[in-house]
């Protein structure tokens, strides 16, 4: 049960990393809300750490489906 917890630890130090990259890009404070920066700030998020050995992950097309009629 103890090795649950430490990965646990892991995800979230992982996932925290994250959120500071996309925090030092100023994702957030972008004015434009559309899904390409949606899946940018996610896709920055759960990349992690590896933002800072050079991957930029960028959505640059979202193309939703649309509601049937």
């Amino acid at each position: 049960m103890r090795g649950g917890g430490i990965l646990g630890v892991i995800v979230l130090v992982w996932l925290l990393i994250g959120v500071l990259a996309a925090y030092q890009r100023d994702y957030f404070r972008d004015s434009e809300n559309n899904c390409a920066t949606a899946g940018t700030i996610a896709l920055t998020v759960v990349v992690g750490p590896l933002n800072y050995a050079g991957v930029n992950p960028k959505v640059t097309n979202c193309n939703l489906p649309e509601p049937s009629q």
